[in-house]
Order: structure tokens, then C-alpha cells, then sequence
């Protein structure tokens, strides 16, 4: 029970950060660079399976390890580090073969996912302790 408690904490913290990140970003900061390659229409199946592998891998590698130690501070740095790996692996390969792509979306971007996933890790991890 608690693994679902976990899960679904994640997903709604990470999920309602995300869904302000990206309202701002969307016109803010990707739009005026990267415009030209992106979608005319927002693409719900691949969000979703994104989502769905994202947050099972913060429960497995941030979550996981806070539950073991009863710590909130364990979940939101090991968060931190997930977060800020997984978003460089994309930024940093969007950067190294795409034209448009700009270093400030990169860095921008990469300390999002740091900062989102630590916050939604620690968040998830303190629900879970309170209630499972």
C-alpha cells in the first residue's frame, strides 16, 4: 500500500509543479527559441508515458531510499539528483544535435527537473511516512 501512497503522491505533486512549469515555459521560454520544431498539437500519449516511467523512477531512486531512512531530506536530494540527470539527458542531447536549441533552455530546463523532482520526492516522501 504504501508504494501506491508513493505513487500517486508523486504524480499529483510532480504533476501539478510540471502543469505550472510548463504553462510559463511553454510561451516563455521554449516558443521563442525553439518554436519551428515544435508540435502544433500537445501529444497526450507520449505526456503520459513520460509521466508514467518518470514518477515510478523518482518512487524507485528518491522516494525509495527516504522511506528506508524516514527522511524527507534523503528523498529531495537523491529527488534532486534523478531530476537533474534525467533533464540533462534530454537538454544536453536536444543541445548537441538540434540547430535551434539554446544553453539557457538548457540550464533553465535542467534545474527545473532538479528542483520539480526534488520538491515532488520530498513532498511524496513525507505523505507516504504520515500515512502508510
Amino acid at each position: 500500500m504504501k508504494w501506491i501512497i508513493a505513487y500517486i503522491a508523486a504524480a499529483v505533486a510532480f504533476g501539478a509543479l510540471d502543469a505550472v512549469w510548463l504553462r510559463w515555459a511553454a510561451d516563455n521560454l521554449y516558443r521563442p527559441v525553439i518554436g519551428s520544431i515544435m508540435a502544433a498539437d500537445f501529444r497526450m500519449g507520449a505526456a503520459a508515458a513520460f509521466y508514467l516511467i518518470y514518477i515510478a523512477g523518482m518512487v524507485w531512486f528518491a522516494i525509495r531510499p527516504g522511506l528506508e531512512a524516514g527522511s524527507v531530506g534523503t528523498a529531495m536530494l537523491n529527488g534532486a539528483l534523478v531530476g537533474g540527470l534525467c533533464y540533462a539527458t534530454f537538454d544536453l542531447t536536444s543541445q548537441a544535435v538540434l540547430k535551434v536549441w539554446a544553453t539557457h533552455i538548457s540550464l533553465a530546463d535542467m534545474a527545473w527537473g532538479a528542483f520539480a523532482t526534488a520538491m515532488a520526492a520530498g513532498a511524496a516522501t513525507w505523505v507516504t511516512l504520515k500515512l502508510a
